[in-house]
C-alpha cells in the first residue's frame, strides 16, 4: 500500500519517536512557505477532554456554515483521521500526495514522524486556507511541533493532569511542570481555560499565564453551566444563558467540554454564532471512542442484549471522571482494560469502584503497550481480576447477566483494536 510506504519512510528519518524541539519542523515549514502563517486557528492544550472539545467545536460550526480544516492526534482507526478539510476527513490518494510532496521537499533531513505530519498539517491547509483551523497539541504545547503559528484566534486548555510525565526529567514529574510546558508559550489573543479538577490546578494555570497579554476567561468565573433537568443543561456568560438539551456524548464531563466550546465561539463575536445554531450543534456532536455506546457489530454480538461502552481514557485524570459517569449507572459494570506501557497503571486503576470484574489484555499491535500479564501483576490486589490473550476472549469470559454494563478501556490504541475487530 504506497500510503503505509510513505508513512513507514517518514517514521526512518529520526531515531527517536519524540525529541521536544521546534527547530525541524520550523525549517521545513520555512521550505514550505510558512504556511502555517496563513491560517485563523483555534488552537486547544490540555490532557483531557482536547477532541471532545474540538468535537462540539466542529458541530456548532457546522451548524453555522463555517468550513473547518482539523488536526489532532493520535487517531483511532485510520492515520486519515489526523487531517479533516473541508469538514471532510482526507482520502488516501490526496493524502500520498501531500505526504509525498512533504518528503520531496524535505529531502531526507531528520524529523520526526509528528513534525512531518503537522507540517503536512499545515500545508494542506493552503488549498483551504479560507477555512478555520482547530489544531490540537500533541504532547505538552511549549515544544510542540503544532506550537510555530505566529499569530491564532484564541488558545483553549482543557482539563490538565499527570500524563506523559517520562518525557520529563526525572525530577520534575509533577503537575506544576506539565501545566508549565503547555502553558507558557500559549499566544497572546484569548484564552479559554475549561473546568479543571481542583483549585490547585486553576491557580497553578492562572500563574502560568499571569504575564500573558491574552484576553483570559476561566470556567466558574467567566462563563458556566448547571444541570437542573435530565434532559437539559443551562449555560451562562456576559452574553446570556441557555437552555440546552443534553449532549448524545455520555458523561458530565461532556457538559464541561461543551461549555467551553459555547464559550469559545461566543467570545469570538466576529464568527456571528447564532444560539440556535449553538443549540442544534451541541446536541449533534459526536467524537469516536468517548464513552461511545457500541450497538451492533461482531463483538457487540458477544454481549447480546447488555450495554457494550467503549472509551480511550488512558491518564488518572480520564480515569476520574470516567469512574464518576460509571458511578451514575445502577447496573453490574464488566470493565477491559488494556494499557500502554508508560502509563501510571496503579493510578489509573484505583479509581475504579463498584467493578463486578475486572480483566485486562494486551495490546498486540502496539510494540509499546504492556502486556496483560504484567499489567495484571499491578492490579494484583483488584478483586474479580483475570487476564485474557484477547479482546474477543475477555469479552466471552465476563459472567454476564441481563441489563449489565461492558466497558473496555485504557487506550485510544485498544479503543481502535476494538473497532476495527467489531
Amino acid at each position: 500500500m504506497k500510503l503505509q510506504k510513505i508513512l513507514n519512510r517518514l517514521q526512518k528519518l529520526y531515531p527517536k519517536e519524540i525529541d521536544l524541539s521546534l527547530d525541524r519542523i520550523k525549517i521545513l515549514c520555512e521550505k514550505l512557505g510558512n504556511p502555517q502563517d496563513e491560517i485563523k486557528c483555534i488552537q486547544v492544550c490540555g490532557t483531557n477532554g482536547k477532541g471532545s472539545t474540538i468535537s462540539f467545536l466542529r458541530s456548532i460550526l457546522r451548524e453555522a456554515n463555517i468550513k473547518c480544516n482539523i488536526y489532532s492526534s493520535p487517531h483511532v482507526k485510520r492515520i486519515n483521521e489526523r487531517f479533516i478539510y473541508n469538514d471532510e476527513m482526507i482520502t488516501d490518494d490526496a493524502l500520498v500526495d501531500l505526504l509525498s510532496e512533504i518528503e520531496e521537499i524535505n529531502d531526507g533531513q531528520p524529523l520526526t514522524y509528528f513534525e512531518a505530519l503537522t507540517a503536512t498539517f499545515f500545508h494542506g491547509c493552503r488549498k483551504h486556507k479560507e477555512n478555520l483551523v482547530l489544531a490540537e497539541f500533541g504532547l505538552f504545547g511549549r515544544v510542540d511541533a503544532v506550537n510555530i503559528l505566529k499569530k491564532n484566534l484564541c488558545n483553549i486548555v482543557t482539563s490538565c493532569s499527570e500524563d506523559h510525565l517520562d518525557w520529563l526529567p526525572k525530577n520534575e514529574r509533577t503537575i506544576e511542570r506539565i501545566i508549565f510546558e503547555k502553558t507558557s508559550s500559549l499566544l497572546n489573543s484569548n484564552i479559554i481555560v475549561a473546568r479543571q479538577t481542583s483549585n490547585e490546578i486553576t491557580e497553578c494555570i492562572k500563574k502560568n499565564i499571569s504575564n500573558n497579554r491574552a484576553n483570559k476567561y476561566f470556567f466558574n468565573e467567566n462563563y458556566n453551566f448547571v444541570l437542573k433537568e435530565n434532559d437539559f443543561f443551562y449555560y451562562e456568560d456576559k452574553y446570556g444563558g441557555l437552555k440546552i438539551p443534553k449532549p448524545s456524548m455520555n458523561g458530565q464531563f461532556q457538559l464541561e467540554n461543551a461549555s467551553t466550546a459555547i464559550a469559545t465561539l461566543r467570545i469570538l463575536e466576529d464568527l456571528k454564532i447564532k444560539d440556535a445554531q449553538i443549540i442544534s450543534g451541541v446536541k449533534k456532536a459526536y467524537n469516536l471512542a468517548r464513552l461511545e455506546e457500541i450497538k451492533s457489530g461482531k463483538l457487540k454480538d458477544l454481549i447480546k442484549n447488555n450495554t457494550f461502552i467503549l472509551d480511550s481514557s488512558h491518564n488518572p485524570g480520564g480515569s476520574k471522571v470516567l469512574n464518576e459517569y460509571l458511578q451514575t449507572l445502577n447496573c453490574k459494570k464488566h470493565v477491559i482494560i488494556g494499557m500502554m506501557a508508560n502509563k501510571n497503571h496503579e493510578k489509573f486503576i484505583s479509581y475504579f469502584k463498584d467493578i463486578s470484574s475486572l480483566t485486562v489484555v494486551g495490546i498486540p499491535s502496539q510494540k509499546n503497550a504492556i502486556s496483560g500479564i504484567k499489567l495484571k501483576e499491578k492490579f494484583k490486589n483488584f478483586p474479580n481480576l483475570n487476564y485474557k490473550e484477547s479482546i474477543e476472549q475477555a469479552i466471552k469470559s465476563l459472567p454476564l447477566e441481563q441489563n449489565d454494563v461492558v466497558l473496555i478501556t485504557g487506550s485510544i490504541y485498544l479503543a481502535g483494536e476494538v473497532l476495527n475487530q467489531n
